[in-house]
């Protein structure tokens, strides 16, 4: 189950690209006000409407999920590839200029469907492709909403803030690397389609934004998710630290004490003698034994990849060492 990833990475905001809803947060175009708030930058650049539409290689048969559609000029040119579009707006005023826009053309009003509400609280039907101009302040949150969606889709080429993106896709050792790029990697292969300029949107945003290719896997990883994500918060807490003084350190043994207590009292299970005769000890020695037969002692987060952080978790769980998010 995925709900865990999904809350965690809700409260993970890309940095505002936008000025506050104060002031300047709205701009105006053919007496259509577009609202910071919502994250309204419209794509208005052809070429890289055409080039996300062949990059997803839509087929004929192919249901597509477009989050945020705005006026609809990549709408109609979805409209056109796919045999239907469903296109989630939580603005009501672009709702209707989206109804507009495919009025007197009944080939295509036909395969659309337009769900009213936020994409992060609406339940989603069936699809194949999702293509998203995302909103760059619930950038996280769509991305493990789409990737806990059941069944899983195809793929999905996201527009984020070009920061946001390099994140997603950053490898163990480079600079972007954290804790979203290796929860995203874990559920999805990710990829860089391409850059897009600040000027082709309207309004333009602050800064320039990147194409994202997320893939899930399928089947997606065996791994308890509540345990993955708890473990990766203590992995990425402090990034440039290696791993045995972050998992060493008095606060985090001091909360293994405490989730082992309460997982055997959950499971049943009896404790080790060892720990009921001295617990921060006993975690201690166990924590370190662990990482010394991970032989990730040494290792830094920002370097850990997935196998790694895999590793640790089976045998953290051989030891009797559990995680909650």
């Amino acid at each position: 189950h995925l709900s865990p990833l999904l809350r965690s990475h809700h409260k993970i905001m890309p940095r505002a690209s936008t000025q506050s809803n104060s002031g300047g947060d709205r701009h105006q175009h053919q007496g259509l006000r577009f609202l910071k708030q919502h994250g309204q930058h419209i794509l208005k650049n052809p070429l890289v409407i055409q080039n996300i539409i062949e990059k997803a290689a839509i087929k004929p048969t192919d249901t597509v999920l477009e989050i945020g559609p705005g006026t609809g000029n990549m709408t109609v040119q979805l409209l056109k590839k796919a045999k239907k579009v469903i296109a989630v707006e939580i603005d009501p005023r672009m709702v209707v200029e989206l109804q507009k826009r495919v009025q007197g053309m009944p080939e295509l009003e036909k395969k659309l469907q337009i769900i009213h509400g936020d994409i992060l609280k609406v339940k989603l039907p069936f699809f194949h492709l999702c293509i998203a101009n995302v909103p760059y302040q619930i950038s996280s949150g769509i991305v493990f909403k789409l990737l806990a969606h059941r069944p899983a889709f195809r793929c999905s080429f996201l527009m984020f803030q070009r920061e946001f993106a390099m994140r997603l896709i950053a490898q163990p050792g480079t600079p972007f690397y954290c804790r979203l790029s290796a929860n995203t990697q874990l559920l999805a292969k990710c990829d860089h389609i391409m850059k897009v300029h600040k000027n082709s949107f309207r309004p333009p945003p602050k800064v320039d934004s990147s194409i994202v290719r997320l893939e899930p896997f399928h089947p997606p990883p065996p791994v308890n998710f509540t345990e993955w994500d708890g473990l990766s918060k203590v992995v990425f807490g402090r990034k440039n630290k290696k791993m045995r003084g972050m998992f060493t350190s008095k606060k985090t043994i001091e909360s293994f004490v405490a989730n082992y207590k309460t997982y055997c009292a959950l499971k049943n299970e009896k404790m080790n003698p060892e720990f009921e005769q001295n617990p921060t000890e006993w975690m201690k020695k166990t924590v370190e034994e662990v990482l010394q037969k991970t032989e990730l002692s040494e290792m830094r987060a920002k370097a850990i990849s997935n196998h790694d952080l895999l590793k640790l978790l089976a045998n953290f769980n051989t030891a009797g060492i559990h995680f909650t998010a």
